[in-house]
């Protein structure tokens, strides 16, 4: 499948390609090896965990120090 970049810098994505990821409206967009890599993101997600880890007193320390242990080499 091939997209056209307007004049404008503009893309726009094949239907099918958008509606087989969920259809999202927003895309994480960085440059790999010479190529446009395109991730889907929903932005809302984020604020959604934010307010459910706020609810169960989970602050933002908590959540650093887990990543911190989690990346420990054994």
């Amino acid at each position: 499948m091939l997209a056209k970049l307007s004049a404008k810098n503009q893309l726009t994505l094949p239907k099918r390609v958008v509606e087989a990821l969920g259809s999202p409206a927003y895309f994480q967009v960085h440059v790999e090896e010479g190529r446009i890599v395109l991730t889907p993101a929903w932005p809302g997600v984020a604020d959604t965990v934010r307010r459910r880890l706020g609810e169960h007193r989970i602050t933002d320390a908590d959540v650093a120090e887990a990543v911190a242990w989690a990346r420990r080499k054994p």
